[in-house]
């Protein structure tokens, strides 16, 4: 079986993302971050999908975004919560500093070791934040920077692809795709900003864009949200 890296952040999308890729076939090497994010019951949610899509290996890497900071996921910057920040277009502050841009860096690295040439990423540009390094422009110009860069690349080992087979699909397409595939949804994760005890707030950007993906598919949410 060929491998491929999948960047597996525990939320609806990056499931979604790896199943596709078991589909297609590919050995499945899991790659998740501890980079310092606030909500790092993510983290337990990769494991638990890791566990369910029967990956190869589940590997989490640990690195320290806070220490850079500039985004409410990562220093101590309010989640903006009920804004619909999401339809307006605009940026919003928990946008991380090219996190998409290290991910994939670490990847290739990952990648280069193993022989997995096929990245898969669960970006989307049409249910998202607004976050540029989601959009199909960077994911290309990335793709063709990483074939230059890799020491197997230039000595025509294998040629790197980046995969993101969401990335022109809704949330509600995603969501019916996921059950389609037999994803336990109610294993993801996907609040910027959960509680204490992991229950996912309700109100931040991307609390809402689950909420309003399951609405649109017409498929019950397994979600327990505080508000």
């Amino acid at each position: 079986m060929k491998k491929a890296i999948v960047l597996l952040s525990g939320g609806i999308d990056s499931a979604t993302c790896a199943m596709i890729a078991k589909e297609m076939g590919f050995e499945l090497y899991a790659l998740t971050f501890d980079y310092g994010q606030r909500h790092r019951v993510e983290l337990k949610a990769s494991k638990a999908l890791a566990d369910a899509l029967g990956v190869k290996r589940h590997t989490i890497l640990h690195l320290d975004l806070r220490g850079i900071g500039g985004s409410a996921l990562t220093s101590d910057i309010p989640v903006p919560k009920n804004s619909g920040a999401s339809d307006k277009g605009g940026i919003p502050v928990t946008y991380v500093p090219a996190r998409n841009t290290i991910f994939l860096s670490l990847a290739l690295a990952y990648g280069e070791v193993i022989e997995a040439y096929d990245i898969f990423i669960g970006a989307n540009q049409v249910d998202f934040s607004g976050y540029p390094d989601c959009r199909e422009e960077y994911l290309l110009a990335f793709e063709r920077m990483a074939n230059l860069a890799l020491k197997a690349t230039v000595e025509g080992k294998g040629r790197i692809r980046i995969h993101a087979p969401l990335l022109h699909m809704s949330k509600d397409m995603i969501i019916r795709k996921a059950v389609s595939l037999g994803v336990d949804l109610g294993l993801t994760h996907s609040c910027y900003d959960p509680l204490p005890d992991g229950k996912a707030c309700g109100r931040c950007d991307s609390c809402q864009i689950r909420k309003k993906g399951f609405l649109t598919a017409g498929i019950p949410d397994p979600t327990p949200y505080a508000h």
